[in-house]
C-alpha cells in the first residue's frame, strides 16, 4: 500500500497488477542469487540503478534483507536515483517503515561509480528499465566495483539505432546486410537486438557466464529480456574478438569504440 501497488482497501488494479507481477518476479531471480553469496559480517550489498520509485528494492528489502538477516548478516540496498524528488521520498518511506539499511542517492548511474557514498565493492547491481545507455553505466559500475552478479532488464536501446542510422547509406553500399536496418522500425528493432548481443558479448569477455531469458509475459511489458550475468573470472574464448567483427560488420567499430574498449 506504501508503494501504491495496492489500493487502501487492498486490491490490485490492472497497472499495478503487471507491475508487481513485473517486481515480484524479478525478486524470486535475484534471491537465489543473494542466497549464493557466502556468509558475512557486513552482509550483501545491491546496487539498484535507476531505481525510481524503487519498487524492487523495498520489495527485495522486505522479503529477504529484513526478513534474513541471521543468516546472511545485515546487508545494504543502494538504490541510485536521478530524480531527487523521487529519492527524497523513497528516503522518507524507508525511514517510516523502519528499513535502515536502504540508502537512497541522488545521482546518476556513472556518477555513483566515483562516488564516495557507495563501497568499492557491491555484490549484486540491477538495473530495472534503466533508458538507453545508463544499463551499458549499470554494467560499466557492476564491472569496477567487481559485482559477482548482475541482474538486467534494458529499456530504449536508441543509442545503436542513432549510429546505425548515421552510416545508412555508406553501410547499404558495402553489405547487403544493411537491408536489416534500412527502414526506419527495423532500424530501431535491429538497433535494440544488436545493443543487447554486444552487451552479453562484453559481460563474457570480463569473466561473466550470462544468461538471458524472458522476464515476464509480453502482454506485460514489450521491454521483456532478462539479462542475468554471474562472475566466474574466467573470460570466455572468442567473446571479445566477436563483439569486435559484430561492430566492424555493422559499421559501428569509430562510433562505439568507447563503449567496448
Amino acid at each position: 500500500k506504501e508503494l501504491h501497488i495496492l489500493t487502501r482497501d487492498g486490491k490490485l488494479n490492472l497497472d499495478s497488477r503487471r507491475k508487481l507481477k513485473q517486481v515480484h518476479h524479478l525478486f524470486q531471480f535475484i534471491e537465489k542469487l543473494l542466497k549464493e553469496l557466502p556468509a558475512s559480517e557486513q552482509g550483501p550489498t545491491l546496487a539498484d540503478h535507476g531505481a525510481g520509485k524503487s519498487y524492487l528494492g523495498f520489495i527485495i528489502y522486505d522479503l529477504f534483507f529484513k526478513a534474513t538477516p541471521d543468516k546472511f548478516g545485515q546487508g545494504t540496498i543502494y538504490g541510485i536515483e536521478t530524480r531527487s524528488e523521487l529519492v527524497a521520498s523513497s528516503q522518507a518511506l524507508a525511514q517510516r517503515l523502519g528499513f535502515e539499511r536502504m540508502q537512497f542517492l541522488n545521482l546518476s548511474v556513472a556518477e555513483s561509480a566515483q562516488s564516495d557514498a557507495l563501497p568499492a565493492q557491491i555484490d549484486v547491481v540491477t538495473a530495472l528499465h534503466a533508458c538507453d545507455t545508463a544499463t551499458d553505466d549499470a554494467i560499466a559500475f557492476g564491472l569496477q566495483k567487481k559485482a559477482k552478479f548482475m541482474v538486467l532488464v534494458p529499456c530504449c536501446q536508441a543509442e545503436l539505432a542513432r549510429a546505425l542510422n548515421q552510416n545508412k547509406a555508406l553501410n547499404l553500399q558495402r553489405t547487403p546486410l544493411a537491408e536489416l536496418w534500412r527502414h526506419p522500425l527495423h532500424t530501431r528493432e535491429i538497433g535494440s537486438q544488436l545493443t543487447n548481443v554486444l552487451r552479453c558479448l562484453y559481460l563474457e569477455s570480463k569473466g561473466y557466464t550470462v544468461t538471458v531469458t524472458e522476464l515476464v509475459g509480453w502482454e506485460h511489458s514489450m521491454k521483456n529480456e532478462l539479462i542475468l550475468a554471474r562472475y566466474t573470472g574466467r573470460p570466455k574464448a572468442g567473446a571479445a574478438d566477436h563483439l569486435q567483427a559484430l561492430l566492424a560488420e555493422f559499421g559501428l567499430t569509430e562510433s562505439l569504440a568507447s563503449r567496448y574498449p
